[in-house]
């Protein structure tokens, strides 16, 4: 688009939002909410009811905001969100090297399991575990190695719409309680329920992809501040979304569980205690539906870290070898991006491979305990570490002015920075020390 001369500027003219044009904002919440997040909240509307509903609507606003914030710098700045964090000192890229590379390993055996359980529980009898979990991850390898982005947004949007489906339609057939659901909207903190609003306001949709988020929509094409506002709808669409969608699965622990006094296990493994209580009370359609749902949310996970997570690694090579070199690779790495030369990259593809083949030996072993320790801590201060960075980044000269925070975006930035923190806090602590 030909840019216009303002008052002896040059600017960009806005471009118009369109509903057809949303994506990456889907791809970003879809990755996020696995099934973890899932149990999450189902146990918190079993053990509290629809009481902390709010906290599920709060956490909805903290996750626009950070997304937000993430496609801000990229679209203002023309710079990747790992750039930005190499901006404020060589501390930011030893952590996340170390990051990448510990928490791609266990995150690569826990997402595979994660999509394997809903599968074997289809198909009982067919396969171990371990085959399906195999199978989960040779899959999402071949699928993310021979597609560029925009076949992965529109696998991505299916996903979204399967999961949005089966759980909205899983809190209607375990009739809410309307009037219960509306007073769960006022903010109250039953005696220990405070672990469970931080990580309703906190964790669902939560994790190092809302970083990929900028990756994706520089994917899309969106490369410069004429795509703000459609970054915006689109952000702000695919957390509604997902906002109604926690609000459901916290529906169905309340109605469902709450009522009965029926305790989930813990982990991915609690969906399936929710699947045989779904068809002891409403029969084998629903459990299989609701099957799909969770294979739906643990399968686009996978692939959405396999993609995003590969931008970011293949970001962090090119930014050590240009720093070697000296050069600064922040000329052209947006346009790379927007162009999927990223995604044919070496490194890209060398981490596809790490998350692929390596985990795979943790699916026949215990995690080793201090890998178990390693992964926790450099996860709990993720979160944090983006909130305190982007709140740095975009208030400082290293953003043009005019895209700098205003008020809003800092006061919901700095109390998702303390929230994160709490929650940090806390991981570590629950940590097997």
């Amino acid at each position: 688009m030909p840019a216009e001369e303002i008052h002896g500027e040059t600017r960009l003219p806005v471009r118009k939002p369109s509903w057809k044009m949303i994506g990456p904002g889907m791809v970003v919440a879809a990755t996020g909410v696995g099934a973890g997040d899932l149990v999450a909240t189902l146990i918190a509307g079993s053990k509290f009811g629809y009481t902390l509903l709010w906290a599920a609507v709060i956490g909805c606003v903290v996750k626009i905001a950070l997304a937000e914030a993430t496609g801000r710098w990229h679209l203002a700045t023309g710079r990747t969100i790992f750039d930005g964090w190499r901006s404020l000192g060589p501390w930011t890229t030893v952590y996340f090297a170390v990051y990448v590379v510990v928490w791609g390993f266990v995150y690569g055996a826990t997402a595979m399991s994660s999509s394997a359980l809903p599968l074997q529980a289809l198909f009982p009898d067919v396969m171990p575990l371990k085959a399906w979990a195999i199978i989960t991850g040779l899959l999402g390898l071949a699928f993310v190695w021979g597609n560029r982005y925009a076949i992965v947004e529109k696998i991505m949007m299916v996903f979204v719409g399967v999961m949005f489906v089966v759980v909205v339609y899983c809190a209607i057939r375990v009739s809410p309680d309307l009037g219960d659901a509306f007073a769960g909207l006022a903010p109250t903190l039953p005696s220990g329920s405070m672990i469970y609003t931080l990580g309703l306001i906190g964790g669902v949709g939560g994790t190092i992809t809302m970083a990929a988020y900028g990756y994706w929509i520089n994917a899309k094409g969106w490369t410069d501040v004429s795509w703000l506002r459609m970054m915006r709808l689109d952000n702000r669409v695919a957390y509604v979304t997902t906002g109604i969608f926690v609000v459901a699965m916290l529906i169905v622990g309340a109605e469902l569980l709450h009522s009965t006094q029926i305790a989930l296990a813990e982990g991915d493994k609690g969906l399936l205690d929710l699947d045989e209580v779904l068809e002891n009370r409403f029969g084998a359609f629903t459990a299989n539906l609701f099957l799909i749902g969770f294979l739906a949310a643990s399968f686009s996970s996978l692939i959405g870290v396999w993609h995003g997570v590969g931008l970011m690694f293949a970001d962090f090579v090119e930014h050590v070898r240009a720093h070697r070199a000296g050069k600064d690779p922040a000329e052209t790495e947006v346009v790379e991006i927007a162009r999927g030369a990223r995604e044919r990259s070496l490194p890209f593809r060398l981490y596809l491979l790490w998350l692929t083949f390596p985990p795979m030996a943790l699916l026949w072993l215990d995690q080793p305990f201090g890998l178990v320790i390693a992964y926790g801590v450099l996860g709990a201060f993720f979160m944090p570490f983006l909130a305190v960075t982007l709140l740095w980044l975009l208030n400082t000269s290293r953003t043009p002015e005019e895209w700098r925070n205003g008020w809003l975006s800092n006061g919901l930035l700095a109390a998702s920075a303390v929230l994160f923190v709490v929650l940090c806090v806390e991981e570590i602590r629950d940590l097997p020390w």
